[in-house]
């Protein structure tokens, strides 16, 4: 019996000394505040390859949410984790147009990553849309930091060349739905009346998308801000010749654009920059190229058969319903399309159209556009606040 005990103690001594097994590292998912007061989140997969991903998220309306996000949305962030990457990412201190926060946000997140889990054997900066603006800042601005960068359908054209493309589709609107209206589309007092403008725009755009005419100037709104006939996954995909489809997709793009982005956020963003600017001729996109007038020669003899159903008065329109062709009002916006310079394509859609009042009116608000119409010149400056 003793024997037995006395053994039993001595295995018992043997296994209590044997060293104690390494726990099997863990997925870690740390959140905090950076001293900006903007949020941060960091997921580091247990098996981590050595490369994390710094992601900047997309545009965050003034006043709305802003939680720190660290992948574009949950199934891209697992299979990244899945793969061995670590990701991080900020909130940024402020919502809308803030990219004097989120370039050194972003960085005092990588700085603290670094900080915790040590030099990463890569560093690479992506994110989406306005995300991708921050990126391109930070690897411009901060390029040994950085291994490489990802812009994802980034505004990589910058503050300025942003708001004037916005302002672009709204200014034909406005020229060719409501002209005369006096509807602002720059210089906002606030919010208020950033909204009273939008709702202005918004009337006088859904009443012409009950009119042949109206769909096919919405059309050509949306081709000079490159709007296609299919842009977002929630919309039903229409055939290549089903026009009528596409210009429904584009209106409701277009009508998206005047409820937030054209207005709204164009307000924000121009508090910020301390008003519109008047630096830079603000009719630069009401000229066109020796290329581009030579795109719109080309053009016109390529549809000389197609302006034949726009020409002409009432005894060729009864002559063509007689012969059963009936003109399709979104023709001109699907020529227009193929140019490159905006204004180029109002020109042609009113030549195609053969309409010369539309024509003189269209080059008239042109000349008042270059003169009154001055787009936001400083939001670019904030990009390089920090040098």
């Amino acid at each position: 019996m003793r024997t037995r005990l006395a053994l039993s103690a001595a295995v018992l001594l043997a296994v209590t000394a044997l060293p104690a097994q390494a726990a099997a590292p863990a997925d870690a998912h740390v959140e905090g505040r950076l001293p900006s007061g903007a949020a941060y989140v960091m997921d580091v997969p247990a098996g981590w390859n050595g490369t994390v991903l710094l992601y900047s998220h997309g545009y965050t309306p003034s006043g709305s949410p802003n939680p720190a996000r660290n992948a574009p949305d949950a199934d891209t962030r697992g299979k990244l984790l899945a793969a061995g990457y670590a990701l991080i990412g900020s909130s940024y201190a402020t919502s809308g147009w803030a990219l004097t926060e989120a370039v050194p946000d972003q960085l005092a997140t990588l700085d603290l990553f670094t900080e915790r889990d040590g030099t990463a054997r890569r560093t690479l900066a992506w994110g989406t849309s306005y995300g991708g603006l921050v990126t391109t800042a930070l690897a411009e601005r901060h390029g040994d930091r950085f291994d490489g960068s990802l812009s994802m359908c980034g505004l990589v054209q910058g503050g300025v060349a942003n708001w004037n493309s916005t302002l672009d589709p709204v200014f034909a609107l406005r020229t060719l739905l409501a002209p005369g209206s006096g509807v602002r589309l720059t210089g906002f007092t606030g919010q208020g009346d950033a909204r009273a403008a939008s709702d202005a725009l918004t009337a006088a755009t859904d009443a012409a998308q009950r009119t042949s005419e109206g769909r096919a100037r919405i059309a050509l709104a949306a081709a000079l801000h490159n709007i296609p006939g299919y842009n977002s996954p929630t919309q039903t995909e229409p055939g290549p010749t089903d026009w009528a489809g596409r210009q429904a997709n584009q209106y409701a793009a277009v009508r998206g654009l005047l409820q937030q982005p054209a207005f709204g956020w164009r307000q924000e963003a121009e508090s910020r920059a301390g008003g519109t600017g008047r630096g830079r001729d603000p009719g630069s996109s009401c000229g066109a190229s020796r290329g581009a007038v030579e795109s719109v020669v080309r053009v016109d003899r390529r549809s000389r058969a197609d302006r034949r159903r726009w020409h002409g008065g009432q005894a060729r329109g009864e002559a063509r319903q007689q012969d059963g062709l009936q003109p399709d009002p979104l023709l001109p916006a699907q020529i227009a399309h193929q140019l490159r310079w905006p204004v180029a394509r109002v020109l042609v859609v009113a030549l195609l159209r053969g309409d010369r009042k539309e024509l003189v009116a269209v080059g008239l608000a042109c000349v008042v556009h270059r003169l009154t119409e001055r787009p936001v010149q400083r939001l670019g400056q904030s990009v390089h606040a920090r040098p």
